[in-house]
Protein backbone atom coordinates (compact mmCIF):
# COMPACT_ATOMS: atom_id res chain seq x y z
CA UNK A 1 0.00 0.00 0.00
CA UNK A 2 1.42 3.38 -1.04
CA UNK A 3 0.89 6.49 1.11
CA UNK A 4 4.11 8.46 0.88
CA UNK A 5 2.57 11.52 2.54
CA UNK A 6 1.37 9.73 5.68
CA UNK A 7 3.23 9.50 8.97
CA UNK A 8 3.04 6.30 11.03
CA UNK A 9 3.04 6.32 14.82
CA UNK A 10 3.56 2.85 16.28
CA UNK A 11 2.27 1.66 19.66
CA UNK A 12 0.69 5.03 20.34
CA UNK A 13 -2.49 6.57 21.79
CA UNK A 14 -4.75 8.74 19.65
CA UNK A 15 -7.73 10.82 20.77
CA UNK A 16 -10.14 11.44 17.89
CA UNK A 17 -12.49 14.34 17.16
CA UNK A 18 -15.13 12.89 19.50
CA UNK A 19 -12.55 12.50 22.30
CA UNK A 20 -12.59 8.70 21.98
CA UNK A 21 -9.30 7.06 22.98
CA UNK A 22 -7.64 4.63 20.57
CA UNK A 23 -4.58 2.43 21.15
CA UNK A 24 -2.38 0.99 18.42
CA UNK A 25 -0.58 1.93 15.21
CA UNK A 26 -1.86 4.94 13.29
CA UNK A 27 -1.40 6.73 10.00
CA UNK A 28 -1.74 10.51 10.03
CA UNK A 29 -2.55 11.58 6.47
CA UNK A 30 -1.59 14.85 4.83
CA UNK A 31 -5.26 15.79 4.38
CA UNK A 32 -5.77 15.69 8.16
CA UNK A 33 -7.51 12.33 8.33
CA UNK A 34 -6.22 9.35 10.27
CA UNK A 35 -6.52 5.60 10.00
CA UNK A 36 -5.14 2.51 11.66
CA UNK A 37 -1.91 1.16 10.21
CA UNK A 38 -1.22 -2.39 9.09
CA UNK A 39 2.48 -1.71 9.48
CA UNK A 40 3.37 -2.35 5.82
CA UNK A 41 2.53 1.00 4.22
CA UNK A 42 5.16 3.17 2.56
CA UNK A 43 5.19 6.32 4.66
CA UNK A 44 7.18 9.52 4.93
CA UNK A 45 8.08 8.86 8.58
CA UNK A 46 7.80 5.85 10.91
CA UNK A 47 7.82 6.89 14.57
CA UNK A 48 7.86 5.02 17.86
CA UNK A 49 4.77 6.52 19.48
CA UNK A 50 4.92 4.65 22.77
CA UNK A 51 5.64 7.88 24.68
CA UNK A 52 3.34 10.08 22.62
CA UNK A 53 -0.31 11.11 22.84
CA UNK A 54 -1.78 12.16 19.48
CA UNK A 55 -4.50 14.82 19.45
CA UNK A 56 -5.81 17.58 17.26
CA UNK A 57 -3.97 20.89 17.54
CA UNK A 58 -5.34 23.90 19.38
CA UNK A 59 -7.08 26.69 17.44
CA UNK A 60 -6.56 30.21 18.81
CA UNK A 61 -9.54 32.36 17.79
CA UNK A 62 -8.50 35.80 19.02
CA UNK A 63 -4.92 37.02 18.84
CA UNK A 64 -2.87 40.13 18.24
CA UNK A 65 0.12 38.05 17.25
CA UNK A 66 2.73 40.78 16.87
CA UNK A 67 1.92 42.02 20.37
CA UNK A 68 4.56 39.57 21.50
CA UNK A 69 6.40 42.91 21.40
CA UNK A 70 4.34 43.72 24.50
CA UNK A 71 4.34 40.26 26.08
CA UNK A 72 5.80 40.11 29.57
CA UNK A 73 5.82 43.89 29.34
CA UNK A 74 6.15 46.80 31.75
CA UNK A 75 2.44 47.57 32.00
CA UNK A 76 1.44 44.90 34.50
CA UNK A 77 -0.83 46.37 37.13
CA UNK A 78 -2.39 48.98 34.83
CA UNK A 79 -6.11 49.48 34.43
CA UNK A 80 -7.47 48.80 30.95
CA UNK A 81 -7.69 52.53 30.20
CA UNK A 82 -4.15 53.21 31.43
CA UNK A 83 -2.87 50.10 29.66
CA UNK A 84 -4.25 51.38 26.36
CA UNK A 85 -3.43 55.06 26.76
CA UNK A 86 -0.06 54.83 28.55
CA UNK A 87 1.39 51.59 27.26
CA UNK A 88 -0.20 50.41 24.03
CA UNK A 89 -1.23 53.46 22.00
CA UNK A 90 2.07 55.36 22.60
CA UNK A 91 4.17 52.38 21.52
CA UNK A 92 1.94 51.43 18.59
CA UNK A 93 2.36 54.92 17.12
CA UNK A 94 5.88 53.87 16.17
CA UNK A 95 5.00 50.38 14.90
CA UNK A 96 6.55 49.34 11.58
CA UNK A 97 6.19 46.33 9.31
CA UNK A 98 9.60 45.11 10.47
CA UNK A 99 8.48 45.26 14.09
CA UNK A 100 5.33 43.32 13.20
CA UNK A 101 7.48 40.74 11.43
CA UNK A 102 9.63 40.31 14.54
CA UNK A 103 6.66 40.10 16.89
CA UNK A 104 4.62 37.74 14.74
CA UNK A 105 7.63 35.49 14.12
CA UNK A 106 8.07 35.12 17.86
CA UNK A 107 4.33 34.49 18.13
CA UNK A 108 4.46 31.81 15.46
CA UNK A 109 7.30 30.09 17.30
CA UNK A 110 5.31 30.11 20.55
CA UNK A 111 2.23 28.73 18.80
CA UNK A 112 4.21 25.82 17.40
CA UNK A 113 5.97 25.11 20.69
CA UNK A 114 2.62 24.96 22.51
CA UNK A 115 0.59 22.98 19.98
CA UNK A 116 -1.51 25.59 18.14
CA UNK A 117 -1.72 25.47 14.34
CA UNK A 118 -4.24 28.28 13.69
CA UNK A 119 -4.95 31.81 14.86
CA UNK A 120 -7.60 34.40 14.03
CA UNK A 121 -5.40 37.47 14.23
CA UNK A 122 -5.99 41.20 14.16
CA UNK A 123 -3.03 43.54 13.96
CA UNK A 124 -1.33 46.15 11.82
CA UNK A 125 0.41 45.22 8.57
CA UNK A 126 -1.68 42.06 8.03
CA UNK A 127 0.18 41.05 4.85
CA UNK A 128 3.38 40.86 6.90
CA UNK A 129 1.75 38.61 9.49
CA UNK A 130 0.32 36.43 6.72
CA UNK A 131 3.79 36.05 5.21
CA UNK A 132 5.23 35.03 8.57
CA UNK A 133 2.53 32.44 9.23
CA UNK A 134 2.85 31.07 5.72
CA UNK A 135 6.61 30.66 6.06
CA UNK A 136 6.10 28.99 9.45
CA UNK A 137 3.63 26.50 7.93
CA UNK A 138 0.75 27.66 10.11
CA UNK A 139 -2.87 28.51 9.34
CA UNK A 140 -4.37 31.94 9.86
CA UNK A 141 -7.38 34.17 9.40
CA UNK A 142 -5.55 37.47 9.31
CA UNK A 143 -7.59 40.53 10.19
CA UNK A 144 -6.46 43.91 8.97
CA UNK A 145 -7.26 46.56 11.62
CA UNK A 146 -9.90 49.17 10.85
CA UNK A 147 -10.69 52.02 13.23
CA UNK A 148 -11.11 55.78 13.30
CA UNK A 149 -8.54 56.25 16.06
CA UNK A 150 -5.25 54.56 16.98
CA UNK A 151 -4.50 53.35 13.44
CA UNK A 152 -0.76 53.94 12.93
CA UNK A 153 -0.45 51.81 9.78
CA UNK A 154 -2.91 53.95 7.77
CA UNK A 155 -3.90 57.64 7.62
CA UNK A 156 -7.59 56.73 7.84
CA UNK A 157 -10.09 53.90 8.14
CA UNK A 158 -10.85 54.35 4.46
CA UNK A 159 -7.21 53.70 3.59
CA UNK A 160 -7.20 50.53 5.69
CA UNK A 161 -10.39 49.31 3.98
CA UNK A 162 -8.86 50.02 0.57
CA UNK A 163 -5.87 47.82 1.40
CA UNK A 164 -8.19 45.09 2.65
CA UNK A 165 -10.24 45.25 -0.54
CA UNK A 166 -7.15 44.05 -2.38
CA UNK A 167 -6.14 41.46 0.20
CA UNK A 168 -9.63 39.97 0.49
CA UNK A 169 -9.76 39.46 -3.26
CA UNK A 170 -7.15 36.75 -2.80
CA UNK A 171 -9.13 34.73 -0.25
CA UNK A 172 -9.49 31.09 -1.20
CA UNK A 173 -6.34 31.07 -3.29
CA UNK A 174 -4.04 30.06 -0.43
CA UNK A 175 -4.52 26.67 1.26
CA UNK A 176 -3.83 27.94 4.78
CA UNK A 177 -4.16 31.74 4.92
CA UNK A 178 -7.21 34.00 4.48
CA UNK A 179 -7.90 37.62 5.40
CA UNK A 180 -10.65 39.17 7.52
CA UNK A 181 -11.70 42.71 8.44
CA UNK A 182 -10.63 43.56 11.98
CA UNK A 183 -13.01 46.35 12.97
CA UNK A 184 -11.65 47.18 16.39
CA UNK A 185 -14.79 47.98 18.41
CA UNK A 186 -17.91 50.11 18.62
CA UNK A 187 -15.94 52.73 20.57
CA UNK A 188 -13.08 53.09 18.05
CA UNK A 189 -15.20 52.75 14.88
CA UNK A 190 -17.78 55.25 13.72
CA UNK A 191 -21.05 53.86 12.39
CA UNK A 192 -20.03 54.74 8.83
CA UNK A 193 -16.79 52.78 9.26
CA UNK A 194 -18.62 49.74 10.57
CA UNK A 195 -21.07 49.90 7.68
CA UNK A 196 -18.29 50.20 5.10
CA UNK A 197 -16.54 47.20 6.67
CA UNK A 198 -19.81 45.27 6.62
CA UNK A 199 -20.29 46.01 2.93
CA UNK A 200 -16.71 45.07 2.08
CA UNK A 201 -17.13 41.77 3.92
CA UNK A 202 -20.31 41.08 1.94
CA UNK A 203 -18.55 41.92 -1.33
CA UNK A 204 -15.81 39.34 -0.71
CA UNK A 205 -17.85 36.84 1.33
CA UNK A 206 -15.40 37.53 4.15
CA UNK A 207 -15.86 37.91 7.90
CA UNK A 208 -15.44 40.77 10.34
CA UNK A 209 -13.58 40.31 13.62
CA UNK A 210 -14.46 42.73 16.43
CA UNK A 211 -13.98 43.29 20.17
CA UNK A 212 -17.48 43.54 21.59
CA UNK A 213 -18.96 43.91 25.08
CA UNK A 214 -15.55 43.42 26.67
CA UNK A 215 -16.06 45.82 29.56
CA UNK A 216 -18.95 47.27 31.53
CA UNK A 217 -17.82 50.79 30.56
CA UNK A 218 -17.98 49.92 26.87
CA UNK A 219 -21.52 48.62 27.30
CA UNK A 220 -22.64 51.64 29.35
CA UNK A 221 -21.09 54.12 26.90
CA UNK A 222 -22.72 52.41 23.93
CA UNK A 223 -26.11 52.45 25.65
CA UNK A 224 -25.72 56.14 26.48
CA UNK A 225 -24.66 57.14 22.96
CA UNK A 226 -26.95 54.92 20.87
CA UNK A 227 -29.74 53.88 23.21
CA UNK A 228 -28.75 50.27 22.59
CA UNK A 229 -26.38 47.68 24.02
CA UNK A 230 -23.40 46.76 21.77
CA UNK A 231 -24.89 43.66 20.16
CA UNK A 232 -28.21 45.44 19.68
CA UNK A 233 -26.41 48.37 18.07
CA UNK A 234 -24.34 46.14 15.77
CA UNK A 235 -27.44 44.23 14.74
CA UNK A 236 -29.34 47.46 14.06
CA UNK A 237 -26.79 48.28 11.33
CA UNK A 238 -26.82 44.70 9.99
CA UNK A 239 -23.21 44.16 11.06
CA UNK A 240 -23.76 40.73 12.61
CA UNK A 241 -23.45 38.21 9.82
CA UNK A 242 -22.74 34.44 9.81
CA UNK A 243 -19.18 33.89 10.95
CA UNK A 244 -18.63 37.33 12.49
CA UNK A 245 -16.00 36.84 15.20
CA UNK A 246 -17.06 38.52 18.45
CA UNK A 247 -14.11 38.55 20.82
CA UNK A 248 -14.78 38.60 24.58
CA UNK A 249 -18.61 38.92 24.58
CA UNK A 250 -18.39 39.24 28.34
CA UNK A 251 -21.08 41.75 29.32
CA UNK A 252 -24.00 40.31 27.36
CA UNK A 253 -27.74 40.10 28.08
CA UNK A 254 -29.68 36.90 27.48
CA UNK A 255 -31.59 38.56 24.65
CA UNK A 256 -28.27 39.41 23.01
CA UNK A 257 -27.15 35.79 23.26
CA UNK A 258 -30.30 34.82 21.37
CA UNK A 259 -29.47 37.47 18.78
CA UNK A 260 -25.94 36.09 18.41
CA UNK A 261 -27.32 32.61 17.81
CA UNK A 262 -29.84 33.85 15.26
CA UNK A 263 -27.11 35.69 13.35
CA UNK A 264 -24.79 32.65 13.54
CA UNK A 265 -21.80 34.57 14.89
CA UNK A 266 -18.75 33.10 16.60
CA UNK A 267 -18.18 34.07 20.25
CA UNK A 268 -14.61 33.91 21.55
CA UNK A 269 -13.94 33.32 25.24
CA UNK A 270 -10.75 35.12 26.42
CA UNK A 271 -10.64 34.50 30.18
CA UNK A 272 -7.01 35.33 30.95
CA UNK A 273 -7.28 38.73 29.25
CA UNK A 274 -10.56 39.55 31.01
CA UNK A 275 -9.13 38.56 34.38
CA UNK A 276 -5.73 40.24 33.99
CA UNK A 277 -7.37 43.53 33.03
CA UNK A 278 -10.10 43.06 35.66
CA UNK A 279 -12.95 43.51 33.20
CA UNK A 280 -15.29 42.16 35.86
CA UNK A 281 -17.37 40.09 33.46
CA UNK A 282 -16.84 36.74 31.78
CA UNK A 283 -18.72 35.10 28.97
CA UNK A 284 -21.32 32.69 30.33
CA UNK A 285 -20.74 29.26 28.81
CA UNK A 286 -24.12 27.96 29.94
CA UNK A 287 -25.90 30.85 28.22
CA UNK A 288 -23.79 30.44 25.07
CA UNK A 289 -24.39 26.69 25.00
CA UNK A 290 -28.12 26.95 25.64
CA UNK A 291 -28.48 29.56 22.90
CA UNK A 292 -26.58 27.35 20.44
CA UNK A 293 -23.80 29.85 19.70
CA UNK A 294 -20.56 28.75 18.08
CA UNK A 295 -18.01 29.12 20.90
CA UNK A 296 -14.23 29.27 20.53
CA UNK A 297 -11.33 30.18 22.82
CA UNK A 298 -8.61 32.80 22.30
CA UNK A 299 -5.59 34.08 24.20
CA UNK A 300 -5.86 37.74 23.07
CA UNK A 301 -2.63 39.73 22.72
CA UNK A 302 0.61 38.99 24.51
CA UNK A 303 0.46 42.11 26.68
CA UNK A 304 -3.20 42.00 27.67
CA UNK A 305 -3.61 38.30 28.33
CA UNK A 306 -1.67 35.84 30.45
CA UNK A 307 1.42 37.14 28.62
CA UNK A 308 1.47 34.52 25.92
CA UNK A 309 -0.23 32.38 23.30
CA UNK A 310 -0.42 29.07 25.16
CA UNK A 311 -3.86 27.63 24.45
CA UNK A 312 -3.30 24.83 26.96
CA UNK A 313 -3.32 27.40 29.76
CA UNK A 314 -6.22 29.32 28.20
CA UNK A 315 -8.34 26.16 27.97
CA UNK A 316 -7.70 25.47 31.65
CA UNK A 317 -8.75 28.98 32.65
CA UNK A 318 -11.80 28.75 30.42
CA UNK A 319 -12.99 25.77 32.42
CA UNK A 320 -12.04 27.04 35.87
CA UNK A 321 -13.60 30.49 35.57
CA UNK A 322 -16.91 29.01 34.40
CA UNK A 323 -17.00 26.66 37.39
CA UNK A 324 -16.07 29.50 39.72
CA UNK A 325 -18.58 31.99 38.33
CA UNK A 326 -21.47 29.52 38.27
CA UNK A 327 -20.67 27.67 41.50
CA UNK A 328 -20.76 24.46 39.46
CA UNK A 329 -17.78 22.04 39.47
CA UNK A 330 -19.35 19.97 36.68
CA UNK A 331 -19.05 22.70 34.05
CA UNK A 332 -16.64 22.40 31.14
CA UNK A 333 -14.92 19.10 31.96
CA UNK A 334 -11.65 18.39 30.15
CA UNK A 335 -13.27 16.62 27.20
CA UNK A 336 -15.67 19.48 26.57
CA UNK A 337 -13.16 22.31 26.85
CA UNK A 338 -10.66 20.38 24.71
CA UNK A 339 -13.35 19.91 22.07
CA UNK A 340 -14.01 23.66 22.03
CA UNK A 341 -10.31 24.57 21.97
CA UNK A 342 -9.52 22.25 19.05
CA UNK A 343 -12.76 22.59 17.08
CA UNK A 344 -12.19 22.54 13.35
CA UNK A 345 -8.56 21.47 13.56
CA UNK A 346 -7.21 19.45 10.63
CA UNK A 347 -3.78 19.10 12.19
CA UNK A 348 -2.02 16.93 14.76
CA UNK A 349 0.05 17.40 17.89
CA UNK A 350 2.01 14.71 19.70
CA UNK A 351 2.33 15.29 23.45
CA UNK A 352 5.06 13.82 25.64
CA UNK A 353 3.62 11.08 27.86
CA UNK A 354 6.94 10.87 29.72
CA UNK A 355 6.35 14.42 30.97
CA UNK A 356 5.67 14.01 34.71
CA UNK A 357 2.65 16.31 34.34
CA UNK A 358 0.97 13.64 32.19
CA UNK A 359 1.22 10.95 34.88
CA UNK A 360 -0.50 8.86 36.07
CA UNK A 361 -2.24 7.53 32.97
CA UNK A 362 -5.31 6.11 34.71
CA UNK A 363 -7.40 3.15 33.61
CA UNK A 364 -7.17 2.71 29.82
CA UNK A 365 -5.48 6.14 29.58
CA UNK A 366 -8.63 7.93 30.75
CA UNK A 367 -6.68 10.72 32.47
CA UNK A 368 -4.80 11.98 29.43
CA UNK A 369 -7.08 14.86 28.48
CA UNK A 370 -7.53 15.94 32.08
CA UNK A 371 -3.76 15.92 32.57
CA UNK A 372 -3.18 17.84 29.35
CA UNK A 373 -5.75 20.54 30.14
CA UNK A 374 -5.23 20.97 33.85
CA UNK A 375 -1.54 20.08 34.28
CA UNK A 376 -0.10 20.84 30.82
CA UNK A 377 2.44 18.87 28.81
CA UNK A 378 5.29 19.22 26.34
CA UNK A 379 4.44 19.30 22.63
CA UNK A 380 6.93 17.00 20.93
CA UNK A 381 5.61 17.01 17.36
CA UNK A 382 3.22 19.09 15.29
CA UNK A 383 2.02 18.22 11.79
CA UNK A 384 0.25 20.61 9.40
CA UNK A 385 -0.66 19.34 5.93
CA UNK A 386 1.57 16.35 6.58
CA UNK A 387 4.60 18.54 7.28
CA UNK A 388 6.46 18.48 10.59
CA UNK A 389 6.61 22.01 11.99
CA UNK A 390 8.00 20.55 15.20
CA UNK A 391 9.57 17.12 15.75
CA UNK A 392 11.14 15.48 18.79
CA UNK A 393 10.79 18.68 20.81
CA UNK A 394 12.48 20.94 18.24
CA UNK A 395 10.71 23.51 16.09
CA UNK A 396 11.72 23.08 12.46
CA UNK A 397 9.82 25.74 10.53
CA UNK A 398 10.92 28.72 12.64
CA UNK A 399 14.44 29.31 13.93
CA UNK A 400 13.68 30.08 17.57
CA UNK A 401 17.08 31.59 18.32
CA UNK A 402 16.74 34.03 15.42
CA UNK A 403 13.16 34.77 16.47
CA UNK A 404 14.41 35.68 19.95
CA UNK A 405 17.17 37.90 18.56
CA UNK A 406 14.72 39.63 16.24
CA UNK A 407 12.20 40.20 19.02
CA UNK A 408 14.79 41.65 21.40
CA UNK A 409 16.13 43.96 18.70
CA UNK A 410 12.65 45.18 17.76
CA UNK A 411 11.64 45.75 21.37
CA UNK A 412 14.73 47.86 22.06
CA UNK A 413 13.47 50.30 19.43
CA UNK A 414 9.76 49.87 20.15
CA UNK A 415 10.01 50.88 23.79
CA UNK A 416 12.91 53.34 23.49
CA UNK A 417 12.34 56.18 25.93
CA UNK A 418 9.05 54.77 27.26
CA UNK A 419 10.05 52.23 29.91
Amino acid sequence: MQDDHAVRYRNSILIDDEQVIHHGNFLLHADGNWSTSNGDEDVSADIDGSSRLLTRTFQNWHTHLAMQLNARDFSDGYTLTDWLEKAIFPTEKRITADMVRAGSTAGAAEMIRTGSSFCADMYFYPATTAEVLDNAGLRGLIGGPVSDWALPSHPSAGSALQELDGLLAGNGKHPRIDYAIATHSVYLCKQETLERARDLAAKHDAVCHIHVSETRKEVADCKKETGMFPFEYLDSIDFLRPGTICAHSSWVKKSEYSMMAERDVTAVHCPSSNMKLACGGTMSWSAVRDAGIDLRIGTDGGGSSGNGLDMRAEAKLSSLVQRHDHWDPTMMPAKEVFSIATKGSKDWAAWNLDDIRMRPFGASSNRHLSNLIFSNAECLDMLVDGRFLRQNGKTLSVDESKAIEGLDAAVSVYYEGLE
